[in-house]
């Protein structure tokens, strides 16, 4: 049995990236560029306004006033000077004219018929927006690896691209196992239940920028446990759950290395989620989960995820840890880290952290009612009001939402 931490280093020690694939730039929200992206032009493209007013030669200031002689609309490009004495009226975004080099608000003169006198003082080069005043052409925008985010989005769609090449989206095979299982939707029978673990992956799946490949139920025998974990293969990764720990019908051991696996770990040293594995079968990654509902998730987030982000070209693989205050006493009595669910909430600036109460790893509630697992320590005894990290499964909370 090893640690939580020479787990993920094996895992991420054979984990490579994807491939590439170019796709519309709204699709590439949120995934990894794959390229870098030096600006074909400069931006802005043209010295122009940034605000609506006048614009005027700031050597013509010193006369007092000036005369309107002309509208300059975003969108038009001028092609005659300004005459000597003159000011236009331009809007936001328009380029400046030939012959000025000044803008003023429209709220800061005086509008006197076809004249406009300026109420204050002015600087030469006010409200103007210089070209490549953002980026100038053949600079580096985007470097390769960044994480697109809307900003991102549109500073490539001011470039002109309409594409982006991205690293691929991780294609994931999940597979249930146990006779006990039925399928969503089924209504409950005794000694049988729902299958949600291939629901719950899935959904963790989607939330990791990854595309899940739903392949079922495998009753509990060997041939049908290797042929469904056989068609799982042709996906990017496969995820498992149930069927590995040492029950006359787990089978998922036996069928990896029936299929030519290599095993590079089984059991971790953790509560909840012991029972996990991990395996390379002809060349793909394979991760074999508890059938406990909270232990598959709680390992999915400490194993799968990493792999999935680093699969696909993420930096960031970890989910934030922050520092909170415990509201209550908790306590391990067990030799292994044990991930406590907690509730977390944002109070004047400080995580307020709160158990979700019993902490049974079948126990789904206690992540539904949670946001954030606390990895205490074996044999750890933590008093209320003591400061302590916590791993956050999401940031919803900090949003406003209950």
């Amino acid at each position: 049995m090893i640690s939580i931490e020479e787990a993920q280093q094996i895992i991420l020690s054979h984990t490579g990236l994807l491939g590439t694939e170019e796709v519309p730039l709204l699709h590439a929200l949120h995934r990894v560029i794959a390229e870098d992206v030096h600006a074909p032009w400069d931006i802005p493209a043209a010295d122009h306004s940034a605000m609506d007013g006048y614009t005027f030669a700031y050597d013509d200031v010193q006369g007092g006033s000036l005369e309107v002689c002309g509208f300059l609309p975003a969108g038009m490009a001028p092609t005659e000077p300004v005459s000597p004495g003159c000011a236009m009226k331009i809007m936001t975004g328009a380029p400046i004219p030939p012959g000025c080099d000044t803008v003023v608000p429209v709220e800061d003169v005086l509008e006197e018929g076809t004249t406009i006198r300026l109420r204050g003082m002015v600087k030469r080069g006010d409200h103007i927006r210089c070209r490549g005043e953002e980026v100038n052409a053949g600079d580096l925008v985007v470097v390769s690896g960044s994480l697109l985010r809307p900003p991102e989005i549109g500073i490539l769609s001011s470039l002109g691209k309409t594409t982006a090449t991205v690293f691929r989206k991780a294609r994931v095979a999940v597979l249930s196992t146990g006779d006990e299982l039925l399928q969503p939707g089924s209504i409950p029978e005794p000694g049988k239940i729902i299958n949600s673990n291939s629901t719950s992956i899935a959904a963790q799946l989607l939330e990791a920028g990854a595309e899940p490949l739903m392949l079922g139920i495998a009753r509990d025998d060997l041939e049908t446990t290797r042929r469904k974990i056989s068609d799982g293969l042709q996906a990017d990764l496969l995820v498992t759950t149930g069927g590995v720990s040492v029950g006359d019908r787990d089978f998922v051991r036996e069928a990896l290395l029936d299929l030519g696996g290599e095993i590079k770990f089984w059991k971790v040293a953790m509560k909840p989620g012991k029972p996990v594995a991990f395996a390379m079968v002809r060349g793909k990654p394979v991760f074999a989960l508890p059938g406990n509902p909270v232990a598959a998730m709680v390992a999915f987030e400490q194993f799968v995820r990493p792999a999935l982000l680093t699969m696909m070209g993420h930096a960031r693989i970890l989910r934030p840890v922050v520092r909170g205050t415990l509201e209550e006493a908790i306590r391990n009595r067990g030799g292994r880290p044990h991930f406590v669910r907690v509730s977390v909430r944002l109070e004047e600036g400080r995580y307020r952290l709160a158990s979700t109460g019993d902490q049974g790893s079948a126990r789904l509630s206690s992540l539904t009612s949670g946001n954030g697992l606390v990895k205490l320590p074996p044999d750890a005894a933590i008093v209320a009001g003591s400061e302590v990290e916590v791993q956050l499964l999401d940031r919803h909370f900090e949003m406003g939402h209950p």
